[in-house]
């Protein structure tokens, strides 16, 4: 029986890094893998999971490196490549998969996943759902994002001072009951409240604006990959725009998208029924 509560079990990631990851369902089950974002820990995809095992999936959502519970890089290196990487280890490390599993990657972790699937060594996933990230993001967002999560080198004095601040930086997102999620995105240091992951990972993160190359690159990699894929964008995204959603969609064969109404660039956490209403039925077609 598939229950609401994840187990919580470690991978080993490309270079020995330990990935902690949250597991619904049974191993027998067609699995979906969820990676979050850049800043954001496993729980982001918390409601998602619980209602995707229900369905009868097999999920399994990691920390990605550098963040929540999984090990640091020890260089500091936080580039595509080693994000890549490791969901290439992350999926060898998958016992009991009847067939290949379904790849949801949000911003972060939906670059990881479509360079995973569409570089060499390409890992064998069934499909893939990219969660408004695409080729190229807009400058604009982008920046907004950086500014945010360099805007509290010190922390906050409190749980709620970090709610109130999220609360600005997203005022789009319905406001939460309670503060307790939060948490699961802080760690103590002292008397103050930090974010769960690794601060030298925004210098690489900030590298990944829009390189040269990078946005052939990426295209390139979606149509190497050769599987469905599912573009899903935020319709008040500030960081895919829809031009280059419909690029994206024009160049890789393959690929369709849908818009989630009222939500920005964080989808499930804006709007995670209507993200989930768009998702299930790309995954029930995929068998």
């Amino acid at each position: 029986m598939t229950t609401a509560r994840p187990v919580v079990r470690n991978f080993v990631g490309a270079d020995g890094v330990v990935l902690a990851a949250d597991v619904w369902g049974e191993a027998s089950r067609p699995a979906v893998v969820l990676l979050h974002g850049g800043g954001q820990t496993r729980h982001a995809w918390s409601r998602t999971g619980a209602r995707l095992a229900a369905l009868g999936w097999r999920v399994v959502a990691p920390d990605l490196r550098g963040h929540g519970d999984s090990g640091w890089s020890a260089d500091g290196d936080y580039g595509l490549g080693l994000y890549a990487d490791d969901v290439r280890a992350l999926l060898a490390g998958l016992d009991g998969l009847g067939a290949r599993p379904v790849l949801v990657g949000a911003s972060l972790g939906g670059l990881s996943a479509l360079l995973a699937a569409g570089e060499a060594p390409g890992a064998a996933v069934r499909a893939l759902v990219l969660v408004d990230v695409a080729h190229r993001p807009d400058p604009r967002g982008f920046r907004r994002i950086a500014e945010f999560m360099r805007g509290a080198p010190e922390g906050f004095a409190s749980v709620a001072e970090a709610v109130a601040a999220t609360r600005a930086y997203l005022p789009q997102r319905s406001r939460p009951a309670d503060s307790a999620g939060m948490r699961n995105n802080l760690r103590r240091r002292g008397d103050r409240w930090i974010w769960h992951w690794d601060p030298r990972m925004l210098d690489s993160f900030e590298d990944r604006m829009d390189p040269p190359g990078m946005a052939e690159r990426l295209l390139s990699a979606g149509r190497r990959a050769a599987v469905p894929i599912l573009l899903v964008r935020g319709q008040v995204s500030d960081v895919v725009r829809e031009d280059i959603a419909e690029q994206f969609c024009d160049r890789v064969p393959g690929a369709r998208r849908v818009d989630v109404a009222g939500a920005g660039h964080m989808v499930a956490g804006d709007r995670n029924d209507p993200f989930l209403d768009a998702i299930v039925p790309f995954l029930e077609d995929i068998g």
